[in-house]
């Protein structure tokens, strides 16, 4: 019979009567084969080749034959590496060595038998496959496609590909601190998923600028990197509550409150010595402060007035004088004890009502109104100053009870006077005046109106 080659490694079976005289050196070389199978061989693919087909020999020795095959050579693509014959059924050890003959590798190794499936093996690394031998469907399947071991120990790096589930803890005891995204015991290239809470013993960085930290299921909470040294914290509402003192500090002094990230107050805590400053930050605006419900109490206007008790009362700076006014028309300012009691009324009609007694520690000097046609309106004033330059009548106009004042009369002309008939003098008097002289008249009224209530007492001629 004649010899075949049939089974998996390609020995030699001889034939019933084959290998008269040779028997022993065929049985040699197939227990040399059988320990080749067991050991390591190199086969190198053609540069540059697409595809590459590896038939392991009959009865004689081959690097595929070998249990771990390393395939070498230089590649500017995938190749696709079929193994031959397609009716081998064994396992293999499979290293992609190839190098790159180019400049866009590495490229990866395919391991293919027949028209089934194949096994990709990336340059680099190293796969154990095993061949079905299935004839021309023959596939080639990753042994190691769901491997299941109980303890597993790698001494060096250990690379994941795809997808790795941990049913237990994973304690990684190395120590290394973590300086950058590249370094530290625990390294990943893309995002971080936990479930659970989170605990760190040290520093958490977020080394990227405008890095966002947020919070909540929907995010709603943001921590923002600005790009350079800045930190933006977004949230509907942000409460700080505080056990003890609560302090912002600012290097600079300057601490600003913004809408919409327009500033529109401004503190500024190291401006002039012994002063702490706060103002708007938009130009025009006013600086006003509201009682809970609302209410305006204080208004600092952007003309440098201040508007009191819900902006009723203005204090404003007019040609360095201090003017304080009423900012609603027909209203009086009013003067008050603790228990309500009103002391003094600035009136809207400009009279001024102090309602007790008023002690003077100087002088109290008034204004002397000149008015020379001897009719004297009392609500411009109380003490006046005439020189008549022709007869005329002594009248009073707009006198209030218990109003008082004086009147120097100059009648060097010695014109006729006469009385009003609200007018109350004694009639000597009266012709004494008419005399040319200078005189000093005393007046007061009794009521605002009606005959003889208001009466004048005169000197004699003054010397």
């Amino acid at each position: 019979m004649t010899s075949t080659y049939v089974n998996d490694l390609r020995l030699n079976e001889l034939g019933t009567g084959d290998g008269s005289g040779t028997w022993g050196t065929t049985t040699n070389t197939n227990l040399e084969l059988i320990a080749e199978a067991f050991g390591y061989g190199t086969e190198a693919i053609t540069t540059n080749a697409d595809t590459h087909t590896s038939t392991i020999a009959d009865g004689a020795t081959d690097p595929v034959r070998n249990m771990y095959v390393k395939y070498t050579g230089a590649l500017d693509s995938n190749c696709t590496i079929t193994i031959a014959p397609n009716t081998l059924s064994r396992v293999h050890f499979i290293e992609n060595a190839t190098t790159d003959s180019g400049s866009s590798g590495p490229y990866s190794i395919i391991i293919s038998q027949g028209s089934g499936a194949n096994v990709t093996v990336p340059n680099g690394d190293t796969k154990i496959v095993y061949l079905d031998g299935a004839g021309s469907g023959a596939a080639v399947v990753d042994a190691l496609a769901s491997l299941s071991v109980v303890d597993l120990k790698v001494q060096d790096d250990l690379t994941v590909t795809d997808d790795a589930t941990i049913g237990g803890r994973l304690l990684v005891d190395d120590a290394t601190e973590a300086t950058s995204t590249t370094d530290g015991s625990l390294q990943t290239d893309g995002g971080l998923s936990v479930v659970k809470d989170a605990v760190f013993g040290d520093d958490v960085k977020l080394l990227s600028d405008s890095a966002i930290l947020s919070l909540g299921l929907g995010s709603d909470a943001t921590l923002t990197h600005d790009g350079t040294t800045g930190l933006t914290i977004a949230a509907t509402p942000i409460s700080i509550d505080a056990t003890g003192e609560l302090h912002l500090n600012s290097t600079t002094g300057d601490i600003k409150l913004q809408d919409g990230g327009t500033d529109q107050i401004a503190f500024d805590l190291d401006g002039t010595a012994g002063e702490v400053i706060m103002k708007p930050a938009v130009d025009s605006d006013d600086l006003v402060i509201s009682q809970y419900d609302g209410t305006e109490v204080v208004r600092i206007e952007d003309n440098a007035s201040l508007g009191l008790v819900g902006n009723k009362l203005n204090i404003a700076n007019s040609s360095s004088d201090v003017v304080i006014k009423p900012l609603t028309d027909a209203k009086d300012i009013i003067f008050q004890q603790y228990d309500g009691t009103a002391v003094m009324t600035v009136e809207d009609n400009v009279s001024l009502a102090i309602n007790n007694d008023i002690t003077v520690a100087g002088r109290a000097s008034g204004h002397v109104t000149t008015d020379n046609d001897g009719s004297f309106d009392l609500a411009v004033g109380n003490d006046f100053q005439c020189t008549p330059s022709g007869n005329f009548t002594l009248t009073f106009t707009n006198p209030a009870a218990g109003q008082s004042g004086n009147v120097l009369l100059i009648n060097s002309g010695g014109h006729t006077v006469s009385a009003h008939a609200s007018v109350a003098i004694n009639a000597d008097v009266l012709t004494a005046l008419t005399t040319a002289g200078t005189y000093h008249l005393a007046y007061f009224c009794s009521a605002a109106s009606g005959n003889n209530t208001i009466t004048v007492a005169a000197t004699g001629a003054l010397t």
